[in-house]
C-alpha cells in the first residue's frame, strides 16, 4: 500500500478534488437521466401502455452508461494514485499515511481547503482527529521523520 506525507497528500489536492468533482458531477448525470427513464415507465404502467421513442430511450441507456463510465474511469484514477475513496456524494477522501510505525489514514472531505484531520482504519470518519505536529514534521513517505 503506497502512504502518503501530509505534504505529499495536500500537493495533490487540486487534481484529486477536479477528479472526484468530475465523478460526483458524471453521478448525478447518470441519476438524472435515469430518473427521466423511471418517470416515463412509472406513465407508461398507469396509462396501461403507450407508445415510446425506441430509439431515444436507447440513447437514454447509452447515456447513462457513458456518464457512469466517466464516474469509473475518475475513480480509477484516484483509485491509481493511492488514494481511497470513502463517500462519492460526500466527497470524502482518505491517504494512508505512516507514524509512529503504524499506518492511519489522512482524511480530507471535498469543500474543506487542506487536510487537517486523520483517523485509525478501524475509528473511520467518526473518529477523526486534527493533524498534529507527527504529521507536520515528515517530508518524505519513504524515510522517518526529520
Amino acid at each position: 500500500m503506497k502512504t502518503f506525507t501530509l505534504e505529499e497528500a495536500q500537493s495533490l489536492l487540486p487534481v484529486l478534488e477536479s477528479l472526484l468533482k468530475r465523478a460526483v458531477e458524471g453521478k448525478q448525470s447518470a441519476e438524472a437521466v435515469d430518473s427521466g427513464l423511471s418517470d416515463l415507465a412509472r406513465r407508461i404502467y398507469h396509462s396501461g401502455g403507450m407508445r415510446v421513442d425506441v430509439g431515444d430511450v436507447a440513447k437514454k441507456r447509452a447515456e447513462i452508461e457513458a456518464h457512469l463510465q466517466r464516474v469509473r474511469e475518475s475513480l480509477a484514477e484516484i483509485d491509481s494514485i493511492g488514494v481511497q475513496v470513502k463517500d462519492i456524494e460526500g466527497g470524502l477522501l482518505d491517504f494512508p499515511c505512516r507514524i509512529d510505525d503504524q499506518v492511519v489514514l489522512l482524511c480530507w472531505r471535498m469543500g474543506e481547503s487542506s487536510i487537517e484531520h486523520w483517523h485509525t482504519f478501524e475509528s473511520g470518519f467518526q473518529g477523526r482527529q486534527p493533524v498534529d505536529e507527527r504529521f507536520r514534521r515528515r517530508t518524505s513517505s519513504g524515510g522517518r521523520p526529520n
